[in-house]
């Protein structure tokens, strides 16, 4: 266990990292300082390197599974493109339900029961999610929202393969390892069969800080602070990043906030919150 100071502090740096990558990848993708595939190629890559000295280089340390590598691949390539056309808070927004959706959705699957408040929490968070992608001036790119949806249902399997995985860090330092090994030869051929990529030294600074920064040693810190947080109170915790985000884009970006984005947060985030949240059984 570690102490309260240590779990604030940790958890408010590990939450700024999350809504940092979106922050970054919309610096970088938003005005051509750099392509998807190589932004996603150096987030990967730059993510594995800093993941392996943190582990302290030892193979025996090296967990994780192909599987993982693949949907990590997934959600950070997916993620990358649907920034092109998404402000940083309603990605951010849309991947944080899409995720969290996801894991409840299979968790219902495989038989869960949910109790009525959490039930509620569903439809709250589905309907919230609905409203914000209906047809309508301030509706996000319909492409863009429907390719992070896919991200966030990458992000959503990796993170339940990831359970009960073995040390949370040895886990992910694998599966970025293996997501590297995946990404290299695509990216080899995206470059040779591509329409070609502009790659400034501006673009290759915030790719390297997405990986290195806001994803490997953002992750770490998380799973170093999730050691003083129940697992209700971590996912209650994790609905402060889509507006963290959206307000990295407002002071770095100039991104306007609309009232279909203010009102779609709160539903989607109450419900969230409803749905994570265990009930106790009454006495």
């Amino acid at each position: 266990m570690i102490s309260l100071k240590q779990t604030v502090f940790l958890t408010g740096l590990a939450l700024l990292a999350f809504a940092g990558n979106s922050v970054l990848a919309r610096l970088a993708l938003v005005d051509g300082a750099i392509g998807v595939g190589s932004f996603t190629m150096l987030r990967i890559v730059s993510g594995a390197v800093v993941l392996w000295l943190i582990i302290g280089g030892q193979r025996s340390h090296v967990a994780g599974s192909w599987r993982g590598g693949v949907s990590l691949l997934g959600y950070a390539g997916l993620f990358s493109i649907a920034y092109l056309n998404l402000s940083t808070g309603m990605g951010a927004l849309i991947l944080f339900a899409s995720v969290q959706i996801t894991m409840i959705g299979w968790g219902l699957f495989r038989g869960e029961r949910l109790g009525g408040v959490q039930t509620l929490g569903i439809i709250l968070a589905v309907a919230g999610l609905v409203w914000l992608l209906l047809p309508g001036l301030e509706r996000p790119h319909p492409v863009a929202a429907i390719v992070m949806i896919g991200s966030g249902i990458c992000w959503g399997i990796y993170s339940l393969l990831g359970r009960g995985g073995g040390n949370p860090t040895h886990v992910t330092t694998g599966n970025f390892l293996r997501a590297s090994t995946l990404i290299l030869p695509i990216f080899a051929l995206w470059i040779l069969v591509g329409p070609g990529e502009v790659v400034s030294t501006k673009g290759i600074g915030l790719a390297i800080m997405s990986g290195a920064f806001t994803s490997g040693l953002g992750y770490a810190i998380w799973y170093r602070a999730l050691k003083g947080l129940s697992a209700s109170r971590a996912g209650v915790i994790q609905l402060m990043v889509p507006p963290l985000a959206a307000l990295g884009g407002i002071l770095w970006l100039s991104e306007p906030l609309t009232a279909r984005f203010l009102g779609a947060s709160a539903i989607i985030l109450i419900g969230i919150a409803l749905a994570v949240i265990k009930q106790t059984k009454a006495a």
